[in-house]
């Protein structure tokens, strides 16, 4: 293939090649978990919600991309894609979401309350907007160290209708602190379009009103929330206080579970279908194979080596015991 590696088309000149088939793959394993997870969960052997991120890849494989290791991120319940995209071990995903003792927080947690410390994902939590206040006072923690590292929160738009995001916010801009706040907009709160619930959907202008800078994308096309959040990372980094990023993207399946919803009447098939044209994986694979960027025997053999490894995850979940009656009272506080 003969193509310029550094500079192969004008709108992302400074991105390389290398780099988006980087970002192609991630999202694809988060994909290929997602929808192993979808097909799965009907089996009922995971007996914890899954809120699935299928159609919304492109901003955590965007955005941890971008993460140093010591770099932290918290996030709400639909969680799996950030996961993934910051190292997170599939197998202890899987484990996770059977119960198990060897899942990432050994069963207790399930999907909607994921954590792996260890690489930096500090955690995620099932209470709307909850994990945004503790993501500010780990950034103020950074500060108070004088440690160069970034916190990242994760948060839907239904997190806006929230008080502490407003508190959090302003906290976070009274106090100059090392805090990207991301918004995925799918424009959904369950089943409440924003038009029902908000004034002013523009959600980066309500950030923009406590003078945190303020940057609107495509959340389906990763290239752009890649260089977005390379240029939030960057001046948070050298100090330059909170910024705030809301990528518009659509959640293709239910707001909760493995199913399409649109029969439900609050969205409809096509709205949808509108969407699914704008599949994040789909508008860069198109992109890569046009300009002969990557062939289709990598993407398959990329696709069997993913396929391989979930494979092998689920294996090692149903294989793993569950947590033993001990475990009721470890990891937990005790007044």
């Amino acid at each position: 293939m003969r193509v310029d590696k550094n500079n192969f088309f004008v709108k992302y000149k400074d991105i390389s090649y290398t780099l988006c088939r980087k970002l192609f793959f991630g999202m694809l394993k988060v994909r290929r978990v997602e929808e192993t997870i979808a097909q799965l969960y009907s089996e009922q052997e995971m007996r914890c919600p899954v809120h699935l991120c299928i159609g919304q890849e492109a901003i955590p494989v965007g955005v941890c991309e971008n993460l140093k290791f010591n770099d932290v991120i918290f996030c709400s319940h639909r969680s799996h894609g950030y996961y993934i995209a910051k190292g997170g071990s599939i197998k202890q995903l899987m484990a996770e979401l059977y119960g198990k003792m060897d899942g990432c927080t050994k069963g207790k947690g399930g999907s909607q309350h994921l954590a792996a410390p260890q690489i930096g994902f500090l955690g995620a939590s099932a209470i709307v907007a909850g994990t945004i206040p503790i993501a500010v006072g780990a950034a103020l923690a950074f500060k108070l160290k004088r440690e160069r590292r970034v916190s990242v929160v994760d948060f839907g738009d239904g997190a806006v209708d929230e008080g502490v995001f407003y508190e959090s916010l302003n906290f976070a801009a009274l106090k100059n602190l090392p805090v990207v706040f991301i918004c995925q907009n799918n424009s959904y709160a369950t089943h409440a379009h924003q038009k029902l619930r908000q004034a002013n959907i523009k959600i980066f202008q309500k950030a923009k009103a406590f003078g945190i800078f303020t940057i609107r994308v495509d959340g389906n096309d990763v290239l752009e929330v890649f260089k977005a959040a390379r240029e939030a990372i960057r001046l948070v980094r050298l100090g330059k206080g909170p910024v705030f990023i809301e990528g518009i993207t659509y959640r293709c399946l239910e707001h909760v579970g493995p199913n399409y919803d649109y029969k439900l009447g609050y969205r409809s098939k096509k709205e949808l279908d509108k969407w699914l044209k704008r599949c994040p994986l789909k508008r860069l694979k198109k992109i890569l194979l046009n300009r002969r960027l990557i062939k289709k025997k990598e993407i398959e053999k990329k696709e069997l080596e993913i396929s391989y490894e979930i494979k092998k995850a689920v294996l090692f979940a149903k294989k793993s015991p569950f947590p033993s009656s001990k475990e009721l009272v470890t990891d937990i506080y005790i007044d």
